[in-house]
């Protein structure tokens, strides 16, 4: 369980590398923040796209050598990003490294299938502590590093880490085959049915995309508020905050008991009060360091509670297709945080702090709404007591 957690730290760390680089990246392409914030949008599209065409094989084929090949494919893209000539060249690059860096979620529905029903909470918690990590970090990693070297020294390395990691994946990990083989069509054309059929996916799936939209709004718009007159900090104090949200991440193995003990559902709920709470504090205390600093705690507490939670639901569905339920979910999930990331850049330009605050205010009420009327179904509860069934069987 550690290596996948690790794995899944190294695997998404690659899209979030150009976060606190915005900056920088607009100096050397002689263009605005608002030009390059599509950076970060572009990679967090290209992973919303690997989300949907690639983590379903995981279904289809051996998991093993498919993420040695994920693996040094988004090696390859992010040396195409480090050496780019030109800001265009520089966003599709970054939308192949989104699209092979979804390797992290062929590793993930693994593990739930390795233990228990009754500990599939804490397994979940466990790897996404991993997964949340290399979310955090990358940014420290990427803004200590530019701040003693340019920012393409930053995607070399993380190229070669990457590369790395392929024969440690053949060294470590055995063949792992899938539980009940299907065509790669049919499980493409399963993600409908998928979606249409289990009302607790689309729930989970939206209430997901609407709390990563909220927490790419603030990561996205960081560097520039701690980049304005009112702090005049660069890129590395940006990547900093990763180590301070890091310690957000640590409340994963304890949302995954706690979904476990009391239900998923409580978990989401303590999930978005928390979120919620963190954007007040922001907004008001954001342009002073001590309430940056536990704004940014919160934040990252309240969105990887609500991560957790979503997640030890959703892969009680169904364990024979947990890769195209993890896929469904991320999909849409990614595809809030490209939405959070593209409106926040919007609303930095045009409302600075407050802006950004206010939208991602609006996301976590909408994410509430969502939480508090969609339907109880008995189909859903139902699966659920069928996926415990088949695990202690």
């Amino acid at each position: 369980m550690p290596f996948l957690g690790f794995a899944c730290c190294i695997g998404v760390s690659s899209i979030y590398f150009n976060q606190p680089l915005l900056l920088e990246m607009a100096h050397t392409f002689h263009v605005t923040p608002a030009h390059t914030g599509f950076v970060a949008v572009a990679t967090q599209v290209g992973y919303a796209l690997g989300l949907f065409l690639l983590v379903p094989l995981g279904d289809v084929i051996e998991s093993r050598m498919l993420m040695m090949r994920l693996f040094a494919a988004v090696s390859i893209a992010l040396f195409a990003v480090a050496f780019a000539p030109s800001l265009i060249f520089l966003i599709a690059a970054s939308v192949l490294v989104g699209l092979f860096a979804s390797v992290t979620h062929v590793a993930l529905p693994i593990a739930p299938s390795l233990v228990s029903h009754e500990r599939r909470g804490r397994a979940i918690g466990t790897v996404m502590t991993g997964l949340l990590l290399g979310i955090l970090l990358a940014r420290t990693f990427a803004g200590w590093i530019s701040d003693v070297s340019h920012w393409q020294v930053v995607f070399i390395t993380a190229g070669c880490m990457n590369a790395a990691f392929v024969p440690l994946i053949w060294k470590v990990m055995p063949r792992l085959e899938p539980e009940a083989p299907v065509r790669y069509g049919q499980a493409l054309r399963s993600l409908w049915t998928l979606f249409r059929s289990e009302p607790l996916l689309r729930e989970s799936s939206f209430v997901g995309a609407l709390v990563f939209a909220s927490f790419s709004t603030f990561w996205t718009t960081l560097v520039f508020l701690l980049g304005s007159k009112h702090y005049g900090l660069g890129p590395g104090v940006a990547g900093s905050f990763g180590v301070l949200g890091a310690t957000g991440a640590l409340i994963a193995p304890v949302a995954g008991r706690l979904a476990d003990r009391h239900g998923s559902r409580f978990v989401v709920a303590i999930g978005l009060s928390t979120l919620a709470c963190s954007y007040v504090l922001l907004w008001f205390l954001g342009y002073h360091i001590a309430g940056l600093i536990a704004g940014v705690v919160l934040l990252d507490a309240g969105a990887q509670m609500t991560q957790i939670a979503n997640q030890t639901r959703i892969f009680g569905i169904d364990p024979a297709a947990r890769s195209r339920l993890n896929t469904v979910y991320m999909v849409i999930y990614f595809s809030g945080a490209a939405l959070g990331s593209a409106l926040s850049a919007i609303a930095w330009v045009r409302y600075e702090w407050h802006g950004v605050c206010g939208l991602a205010l609006i996301f976590i009420s909408l994410a509430t709404l969502v939480h508090l009327f969609s339907p109880r179904t008995p189909v859903a509860q139902a699966h659920l007591d069928r996926a415990a069934a088949v695990m202690e069987a």
